[in-house]
């Protein structure tokens, strides 16, 4: 285990960080690591409770906690502590396709339900696990795993975000043929364009594939599956079908003014971004621009704080950022318990680099948009708003967020993201397949199975579950080529 009073002995200790005036000068990433002896001493910290729930990956009160993946989080740390870097390595990657994905872009659902966090502060997992993988990259510890016998069965894989990349990895290690179609000009789905350079720079994920291809995986990029390829002809030359394509219907929001020029989806704005940047540095002009705008961004979650960090460093004049719900609590309510997910108050990057730039946080609670203004020449120039206010609706017993009458107010706004969530999968990929959806458009399969209503066809990820973290999608990847391994082989 680790040291046994390392967590009285230490304090937590983060990654450094570049300071918010500075790093928005630049798409670069901002995470400065410790030094290995730092981050050895962040590993003592944990004291391999008897219960960890760091691990656990279980569904409390709605939300997940711990590790999806059930990395073997109190090990991992243990080895860290000892200096046992390649063994750490070894036990991470047992049940782990890509740390560094998630190191850099995961919430930590383990540290949210470590132990020390029920009254103090949680080991810095999250960070253990990046110095683990590339401390491993460094070394020259992460090889290609090519299998030593091929099953002369084929398999496609169709996307190549978090799911489908961990789909391929797992079953081209069982030895099948495996191959990748991916409608962009690059592989990565969410983790290249939905995600800013900022949080993971686009080399973690070339390095990545390099190695999967090392591997024997084929990628083919720039292919549209139900549109560029039949799927009935995909049905015929592979011998089973995952479908990975991720939940990629934007929410739209339904106001007066919503046809409006320079109002767009956040993932078309960072996607726009993104691809410029790997271009052309953005000399391209292939983007869409920010500079000297009043920027309004609808949605309170993690990307619509990525659109506010990209806004910034586009140079927006100012940027706003509404969220329907009340501000949570800075500390746990009593209804809100450990090792339940804490509902509280998170400052992020973006929101931080606002404070820093502006004067004043971004957000704006319990508040939506009711009109949009156009200009004379048809585009966006200041929007509506009015404060909401929970209400509990008398037949069902919901609490609904209601418009709170005389609190009107009028903003300037030049540039409108919509970043609020995402609803399953795209119409032309199921019809394509004829799968069956469920309620909410995610591809039907029965409870915590992989199969689809199609034989031979498989889904995982975002396409599956809905709207969810990378490492669930990883988890996703995992499993799903593990039932069409088992559906393959018969054992």
């Amino acid at each position: 285990m680790g040291k046994p009073t390392g967590f009285l002995e230490y304090e937590r200790k983060d990654a450094l960080q570049i300071p918010p005036l500075e790093r928005i000068k630049n798409f670069e990433e901002f995470k400065m690591p410790l030094s290995g002896e730092e981050q050895q001493i962040q590993g003592a910290r944990c004291m391999e409770c008897g219960v960890p729930f760091c691990q656990a990956g279980m569904m409390i009160g709605g939300m997940a906690s711990g590790c999806p993946l059930h990395n073997l989080v109190p090990e991992t740390n243990d080895l860290v502590y000892r200096g046992k870097w390649r063994q750490a390595y070894e036990r991470l990657s047992k049940t782990h396709s890509f740390p560094e994905f998630t190191s850099h872009v995961c919430p930590a659902l383990c540290e949210a339900a470590c132990t020390c966090s029920l009254n103090g502060k949680s080991v810095t997992t999250k960070d253990n696990e990046k110095a683990i993988i590339e401390t491993a990259w460094e070394k020259g510890w992460v090889v290609p795993q090519t299998p030593p016998v091929r099953t002369g069965k084929k398999v496609a894989v169709v996307g190549s975000g978090p799911s489908g990349l961990a789909a391929a990895q797992e079953l081209n290690r069982k030895g099948h043929w495996v191959t990748v179609f991916e409608r962009n000009a690059r592989a990565g789905g969410l983790l290249r364009y939905g995600i800013p350079n900022m949080k993971l720079d686009k080399s973690v994920i070339d390095r990545r594939v390099k190695l999967m291809e090392e591997e024997g995986v084929v990628f083919k990029t720039g292919v549209d599956v139900g549109k560029d390829v039949k799927a009935r002809d995909l049905l015929k030359e592979f011998d089973r079908v995952v479908l990975a394509c991720g939940a990629s219907n934007p929410r739209d929001i339904q106001v007066p003014g919503r046809e409006a020029g320079n109002i767009y989806f956040a993932v078309d704005f960072l996607k726009s971004v993104t691809k410029s940047l790997l271009d052309s540095r953005f000399k391209d002009n292939r983007f869409i621009p920010a500079k000297g705008k009043h920027v309004l961004v609808i949605g309170g979650g993690d990307t619509g704080n990525d659109c506010v960090g990209t806004a910034i460093r586009l140079g927006a004049k100012s940027v706003v950022q509404l969220e329907m719900m009340p501000k949570p609590p800075e500390t746990r309510t009593p209804g809100n318990p450990w090792p339940e997910w804490p509902r509280v108050l998170k400052t992020d990057y973006g929101q931080e680099e606002a404070i820093a730039l502006f004067g004043r946080d971004p957000r704006i609670y319990q508040t939506t948009v009711t009109e949009f203004i156009k200009d004379e020449k048809g585009n966006v120039q200041k929007a509506k708003i009015i404060s909401l206010e929970p209400k509990k609706d008398e037949k069902t017993g919901r609490m609904n967020m209601v418009p709170v009458e005389g609190t009107e107010q009028v903003m300037d706004a030049q540039l409108v993201l919509i970043a609020a969530g995402f609803l399953g999968s795209q119409k032309y990929v199921t019809d394509a397949f004829q799968v069956e959806v469920n309620s909410r458009t995610n591809v039907w399969t029965k409870p915590d199975e992989y199969a689809t209503s199609v034989p031979g066809v498989f889904t995982a990820g975002d396409m599956h579950r809905g709207q969810s973290l990378v490492v669930w999608a990883i988890a996703e990847g995992r499993r799903a080529a593990e039932a069409v391994d088992l559906d393959l082989m018969g054992y």
